[in-house]
């Protein structure tokens, strides 16, 4: 497990998969029993933020602990608090 901010997190995958998911919106009755209807606007703002947490690269001291996260990036921040919000992003 990497450390960020001073706590370990995890990426909620079964958790993505039903934010996304929009099969309880309209009764409609699909060709196949395993199409999923997916939001696309939440899959790629999902996705656009996950790469932001995932590529972020700066040197932190895990000794200083949250003194040190001035040094994140503000995409970062946003991204990282914004699925932590949602609860895609999970403290273990």
């Amino acid at each position: 497990m990497l450390n960020v901010l001073g706590e370990n997190y995890f990426v909620d995958f079964d958790e993505i998969e039903n934010y996304i998911d929009m099969g309880n919106i309209d009764n409609v009755s699909l060709s196949g029993e395993s199409e999923m209807r997916v939001n696309i606007i939440k899959f790629e703002l999902i996705k656009m933020m996950l790469e932001v947490v995932l590529s972020e690269d700066s040197d932190m001291d895990d000794k200083l602990g949250l003194k040190s996260s001035n040094n994140i990036s503000v995409p970062f921040k946003l991204a990282f608090n914004s699925l932590l919000n949602k609860k895609l992003i999970n403290h273990y």
